[in-house]
């Protein structure tokens, strides 16, 4: 095999947690008393855990420092004022209303600004933050352009809103029914497909024509902006600090995930410069998460952010992350397994209807191939798919053209040997493809049902 180059880790591992793989017969009975669902298999059960980048990250020294100074008090804690001032430094808003997490942030978000009938127009939607639009009252449309939809196409910026049809869009609804526009940067379910300034910046003018707002989803946009620095013209090689404020400035409010980005294990936030939503979202954060100088978190959480803010904008930390996960997704092409091109910045989705194209979709492929990556190799991933999308108006499965399992990074984890384990496991499962059955479900909660959904195996195809 041609050598794939890595990055160097730019720190040195200063403290480990044993993992061990569990023989095959006890990881095939670990996955069905998960119901073949991933989410519901036990940690220690899992040798290498690609579930999710959120809260799974490794802090720095200087992170768990800042834990020891944590302001404990109710209200006022110094710690929000830190906190605070690294958010208004870093992403350049001046209001902050903290929040246990990004779902807490975009529940504030839906409550303040959407009014039942209104929608909200975005490129491509996330699980959480469409539940929580429909549960503000709020109708989801879709404006990302065609390419996302497409696992091989590799235009640079997928995620990119359609203007065309956010033009269209506002006209066909009117611009008072539209709550916001709400721009994932990067679009988690297009495979970490990021958003280049030049469509943020026209999509802005856009809206701002129309007088609607724009709310940028901003779990993951330090990623976006490093992709930004490596792939559009006019920002090559500028520092990713400098391309995040451009692309603050150009949105009325942000809500983030923390967990991610800032390499913390819980936090989020709502920021903007709109005095206005600012009061409703504290209001609101009184009710749901806790006093809004602390919004469910303690005061050692709110340091290990404050610093992780800081440190998530220097361009070697992004740079190492970026080079792990287009490491991994070469190394999985070179195992022939099928992966959406480009490369993202958070993980390398894997195109379970190409890997399975003997399944239909109502045999839930990404699922079925989530399960069976962990009972071939005790990896667990997450799907992307059926089970993800939800159920439609009617009561169907709604059938996104991307069918997806996510391999996800955390920060600061997994060495360079991890992923040639990953790669080399699951291209041995990929050359048995032929004899992986689908699922069906037995047990479907009403919201975000891919959390704690169950399913059964179906009988194997037999081919003609």
């Amino acid at each position: 095999m041609q050598e794939i180059p890595l990055v160097p880790e730019p720190y040195k591992i200063k403290m480990i947690e044993p993992i061990s793989l569990l023989p095959e017969a006890q990881r095939k009975a670990r996955l069905k008393d998960a119901g073949w669902n991933t989410f519901l298999l036990n940690s220690r059960d899992v040798y290498i855990d690609l579930l999710t980048d959120s809260g799974t990250n490794a802090m720095s020294d200087a992170q768990w420092a800042a834990m020891m100074v944590g302001d404990e008090a109710y209200a006022g804690s110094r710690s929000f004022e830190r906190l605070e001032a690294s958010i208004r430094d870093v992403y350049g808003f001046q209001f902050v209303v903290p929040t246990h997490q990004g779902r807490g942030a975009e529940h504030l978000l839906s409550k303040s600004w959407i009014t039942p009938g209104q929608y909200v127009a975005g490129n491509m939607y996330f699980t959480t933050t469409r539940a929580h639009i429909e549960l503000a009252g709020g109708i989801f449309e879709d404006v990302i352009v065609d390419e996302a939809h497409d696992p091989r196409d590799e235009a640079p910026f997928k995620g990119n809103v359609d203007l065309k049809k956010l033009e269209a869009f506002i006209q066909r609804v009117g611009a008072k029914n539209v709550a916001y526009v709400a721009v994932g940067c990067p679009v988690n379910m297009a495979g970490g497909q990021p958003v280049s300034l030049e469509n943020l910046r026209k999509t802005s003018e856009l809206c701002r024509r129309h007088g609607v707002r724009v709310v940028m989803d901003g779990a993951r946009a330090v990623e976006n902006a490093a992709m930004i620095r490596a792939r559009e013209k006019a920002y090559l090689g500028k520092p990713v600090a400098v391309i995040l404020r451009e692309m603050c400035a150009l949105v009325d409010a942000i809500a983030v995930s923390a967990k991610k980005d800032a390499y913390v294990n819980i936090g989020g936030f709502l920021a903007t410069h709109d005095a206005e939503l600012c009061e409703k979202a504290q209001n609101l954060c009184v009710l749901f998460e806790g006093l809004h100088t602390y919004g469910g978190l303690a005061g050692r959480d709110l340091e290990a952010l404050a610093v992780g803010i800081r440190e998530m904008v220097q361009d070697e930390w992004i740079e190492h992350r970026l080079a792990q996960v287009a490491y991994l997704g070469a190394r999985l092409e070179a195992e022939r397994v099928p992966v959406v091109k480009p490369f993202g910045g958070h993980a390398v989705f894997v195109d379970a209807n190409a890997f399975l194209p003997h399944l239909g979709p109502e045999e839930l492929p990404a699922q079925a191939l989530a399960a069976w990556i962990y009972e071939a190799t005790g990896v667990r991933a997450m799907e992307r798919g059926v089970v993800s999308a939800g159920r439609d108006a009617k009561g169907g499965n709604r059938h996104p053209e991307l069918e997806l399992v996510r391999l996800t990074l955390p920060r600061r984890v997994y060495t360079q040997t991890h992923l040639d384990y990953v790669a080399r496991e699951i291209g041995a499962l990929h050359r048995r493809r032929a004899s992986l059955p689908g699922l069906r479900f037995v047990k479907e909660p009403k919201h975000l049902r891919f959390f704690q959904a169950r399913f059964e195996p179906l009988p194997i195809k037999i081919a003609a």
